[in-house]
């Protein structure tokens, strides 16, 4: 096989990578393999803390490089290459603004990628919370109060729930925070629920990508990067090929990106064997 034209490739995990029941297909597993045998760097560009990110990657190789928590924490070969946490002062500043409208916080922790989460205790209406958390034990830690017991700059603040109600949160905090934070936002029309991220200013997936970019010496151009929600609008928007999945928010099949098949229909494999594989 010749040298493939996409030297990199970039995959999002959920509702990309990873079908509506969680698992990767056999098709796509195969399809990847294939292309890493071709010599294309993978890299997984994920909102996801390392616990929750690396049970995907160990699936399809050891040591598998991970962009994390939207670009704040990059593992290269298995060790944290780097983290830009979020300032204390700033996080806490979130924290207060998310009470004040009755969401719910949850801080993610750990500048060496042990992804722990700190909460003072969500409501028990916020269903989508309360699973997000029951799924992320033992790495869970209920404290009385936020403000005292953050020791460290996190490196995110976390939250979740209705669209509407998060969509008046986002806003309050870009009102308040304005340059000094990054707010990515990720919606799931069909079940009527956001998350939100509060970052670092400047950080972003597409921020990690172009620095993984330069350290690995690959153009933007030859990079295929493959996803389905706001947070990796930019991701795409900066790739030689960025590819949206057919099960995206419709919003976002409007962008003018080339759409693929959804993630139950093998959307990442069609991509690969398409674009990287030539098949």
């Amino acid at each position: 096989m010749s040298r493939p034209r996409y030297r990199l490739l970039a995959l999002d995990i959920d509702g990309t990578l990873l079908r509506s029941d969680k698992t990767i297909s056999p098709r796509t597993l195969a399809a990847l393999a294939a292309a890493r045998q071709a010599g294309v760097k993978l890299v997984l560009v994920t909102g996801r803390r390392q616990p929750a990110a690396r049970r995907i990657a160990d699936q399809l190789g050891p040591d598998l490089d991970l962009v994390l928590h939207n670009g704040a924490l990059i593992v290269e070969g298995g060790e944290v290459l780097r983290c830009l946490p979020l300032a204390r002062e700033t996080a806490l500043r979130a924290v207060a603004i998310g009470r004040s409208l009755c969401a719910d916080p949850v801080l993610h922790c750990g500048h060496r990628g042990e992804g722990k989460l700190m909460v003072e205790g969500i409501a028990p209406s916020n269903t989508l919370l309360v699973y997000y958390l029951d799924r992320s034990h033992p790495d869970v830690l209920s404290v009385a109060r936020l403000d005292d017991a953050l020791a460290e700059d996190p490196i995110q603040v976390m939250f979740g729930g209705s669209i509407d109600d998060m969509g008046a949160l986002r806003a309050r905090l870009q009102e308040a925070l304005g340059d000094h934070v990054r707010i990515d936002r990720t919606v799931y029309p069909a079940s009527g629920v956001q998350i939100i991220d509060v970052l670092r200013a400047g950080v972003g997936k597409a921020e990690a990508l172009a620095f993984l970019q330069r350290r690995w010496a690959v153009g933007a151009e030859e990079t295929l990067a493959i996803g389905d929600n706001w947070n990796d609008e930019e991701m795409l928007a900066a790739a030689g090929l960025g590819l949206v999945m057919g099960n995206a928010d419709p919003e976002m099949l409007r962008l003018g990106l080339g759409v693929l098949p959804s993630n139950d229909e093998d959307g990442v494999a069609v991509a690969v064997e398409r674009h990287i594989l030539a098949r």
